[in-house]
Parts: structure tokens; sequence; C-alpha cells
């Protein structure tokens, strides 16, 4: 989950660099929908919409093609939602990291009997290194883009991240690119090119292991109330997003004697006090 994480880190913190790389335009009036489209609370964690100029483009980052329910799915179900609640054109791409043959990652619609709905799939390890490598915001995708030398591109990495003036911003997308790399290559090879101290003073990078850890005590908590109390309704599943990790692990042991949801409820009444 810590690279799905990353990279909606990146496309939220740099979405103009975003929406020149995958829509070929330029734009400074963008707008990061925090909006919520889905019953499972863990999937918008690794979505990102991006409004601008009146569309909509809408990101999801894969690391395994596997997922449930299945992506082109999926992708229908957020395309309909999203033209219902905002109105506008919608493009969607799903960005595959980690190299797979899975032909969920060369497929680019979903069919059924009636229904025909398409969307765009990058894979980046077909994708050439050199414009990643010339944009700051697209470096930390890098170690993940086609190669014939990983040394040779771990350098260049490495070199393009040195020359990013600003300290706090050099460290950010160190860490990031340390992270994605971690999906393709060995620790001990991608320390000989970035910096291991540089990383562990980095904010996104303490921001993203802590992000992870949420996600997972989310995950967990929220599998034991729906086995528990049924499926619970989505005000709730907001309330539970908003939680630490220690209080969901304070809830992991609460919930062990609910009996029905007004227990929850209760809970978030007194438990949080």
């Amino acid at each position: 989950m810590e690279f799905d994480n990353t990279c909606k880190l990146l496309a939220e913190k740099y979405p103009s660099d975003f929406i020149r790389w995958l829509l070929g335009v330029e734009t400074q009036q963008i707008e990061i929908l925090k909006t919520e489209l889905t019953l499972e609370p863990i999937r918008a964690d690794s979505v990102t919409f991006l409004q601008t100029n009146n569309q909509i483009l809408h990101l999801e980052f894969q690391t395994l093609a596997k997922s449930k329910p299945p992506i082109p799915f999926r992708m229908l179900d957020y395309s309909v939602r999203l033209k219902r609640q905002y109105n506008c054109p919608v493009t969607q791409i799903v960005i595959f990291l980690q190299e797979t043959t899975d032909e969920i990652a060369f497929t680019e619609e979903y069919r059924d009997a009636t229904t025909v709905h398409q969307y765009r799939a990058i894979r980046l390890w077909e994708q050439d290194s050199a414009l990643f490598l010339e944009n700051k915001a697209l470096l930390p995708l890098a170690p993940l883009t086609r190669t014939d030398s990983p040394r040779t591109l771990l350098a260049q990495i490495g070199e393009r991240v040195a020359r990013i003036a600003d300290r706090d911003e050099r460290q950010n997308i160190a860490s990031c690119a340390d992270i994605l790399a971690g999906l393709r290559f060995e620790k001990d090879l991608i320390r000989q090119f970035l910096r291991e101290d540089m990383m562990q003073e980095s904010v996104t990078y303490q921001d993203i292991l802590s992000k992870g850890k949420q996600q997972e005590a989310l995950s967990l908590v929220t599998r034991q109330l729906n086995r528990r109390l049924g499926n619970i309704d989505d005000t709730l599943v907001d309330r539970l997003r908003g939680l630490s990790v220690e209080e969901l692990e304070a809830l992991g042991e609460a919930l062990l004697d609910f009996t029905s949801v007004a227990d929850l409820t209760n809970w978030f009444s007194e438990g949080l006090t």
C-alpha cells in the first residue's frame, strides 16, 4: 500500500505535471477532488481525482493487477458516479507500477452483454525513462520505467535528485524514489545511489509510513465490524477514516463486545473522550 500512497501523494502535490504528462495540456486551474465515491473505504486511498477545464482526470495507481472488484468494472463504476455527481467528461487512467504479464494490465475496457466502457492503461515498465528523469515531479517513478541497465538508471536518478535546490523537496523526492524503486530493485543496490539518511529525515517518508500503518489498521477494523455488525453506513465509515492507528487499535479491542451498530455509535461518543 505504501507504493500506491507514494504515487497518490506525488499526483496531488504536483497535479499540473501529471496533467501535462497524461493529458498533454497546460493548466494552472486544478482542483483536487476530495470526494467519496466508493463503498470500500480502503480503495479511495490509491485514487486521485483532478478537475481541470471542466473535465475530471481519474488516476488509479496499481501495484498488483488483481483486485476485488476487478479493475475494469471498478473503472466503469467510478465513471458513472463521477459523471452523475459532476456532470462533465471523465478521463480515466490506470497506472500499473510493477511489471506483470497479467492480462488485466493490458486491458483497457469493461465489456458485458450490454455495456462497453473504455479507459487507458499505462504500464510504467514500457515507458521511456527520459521524460521522468527530466521532471522532478515524475522523477520518483523513473525507477519503474524501461531500462537495460539498472545501475545506470539509478545513478541518473541519484544525480537528478542531487540537483534539486530546495533541501526539503530534495529529501521528499528522494524518499518517494526510494520507496518506488523497492518495487523493482534490491535495497543494497538502491542505497548505492540514494542516501539513506536523506530518506530518514524526510517528512514525506515518515508520513507515507504512518499512513500505511493507518490503512492496514483501518482495513482490519472495517472487516471486523462488517463481519460482526453487517455493512456499516457511509457516515460511520467516514468517521473510521479519521481515526489514528492508536484509536483504531482501541476500537479493535472494544468491538469484540459489540452486538449492534448502536454500540459503535456509542463508542464514538464515549470511547474518544
